[in-house]
């Protein structure tokens, strides 16, 4: 069951030249709910999730955070997430967790890393870094939280992991917002999906409602919906259903 809506994005685009990356997208997201976009490689996944991030600059639409009072609004997992070379593991969560005022043992205990404080960025695997990752995301505990392929190029063991901290940043109140390519993790852990394919938001409701579409397992009903939107564009005008 999801919560009350923590951000709103209203016919929001976003254009490079002549190239719309996202186009007139309107959705919200909501609290104690894992929101997941899901779509093929280049159809602006990640673009839209900079967006409501505030890290790009929208050509036109609007954002709006209507969440409760925190010092710090979002947290950010990006798909890649690097840190300083030459410091622990806990020397990295401090200096996050000093930024917001918070404790860095427990960032590190929120994530399974307290047993690898000592270790040095350098050293970690990279399950372990996207897991140190998470950690500063949640630093000062804000009410929205976004993940930008959390589990990409990781053994399905550490995805699982990763995707098991997800559901309970969500259990624990929060809005979470993911890009995600592994469709059974994301079945498994969203609540609400979105479904993208060149810029545009396709088909957005839970699992449930967007496997009616073919009663089968995610990757069916994602590939469906694919196929029925390239059929609505490519059929002439007047002809759509």
């Amino acid at each position: 069951m999801t919560g009350e809506t923590y951000l709103a994005a209203d016919e929001v685009t976003k254009k490079y030249g002549d190239v719309t990356a996202v186009s007139a997208v309107s959705l919200d997201v909501p609290s104690d709910a894992v929101t997941g976009f899901i779509g093929p490689n280049g159809s602006g996944k990640t673009t839209l999730l900079r967006l409501l991030l505030g890290v790009e600059r929208l050509t036109s639409g609007t954002i709006s955070y209507s969440g409760p009072d925190a010092e710090r609004q979002l947290g950010y997992l990006p798909q890649r997430p690097t840190f300083r070379p030459g410091f622990s593991v806990r020397e990295t969560a401090a200096f996050y967790a000093d930024l917001v005022d918070d404790d860095p043992d427990r960032l590190l205990e929120r994530v399974g890393l307290e047993a690898v404080a000592d270790r040095p960025v350098s050293g970690l695997s990279g399950g372990m870094t996207r897991l140190l990752g998470i950690a500063q995301a949640l630093a000062g505990d804000p009410p929205i939280v976004m993940l930008d392929e959390p589990a990409s190029g990781l053994d399905p063991a550490m995805s699982r992991l990763i995707f098991d901290i997800v559901e309970s940043i969500a259990d624990a109140g929060r809005a979470v917002v993911l890009c995600s390519h592994e469709l059974p993790l994301v079945e498994k852990t969203a609540d609400r999906l979105a479904v993208l394919e060149s810029g545009r938001l396709v088909r957005t409701g839970s699992v449930e409602e967007l496997r009616e579409q073919t009663g089968g397992p995610l990757h069916e009903t994602f590939t469906a919906l694919l196929e029925q939107d390239r059929a609505a564009i490519a059929a002439p005008e007047g002809t759509q259903s």
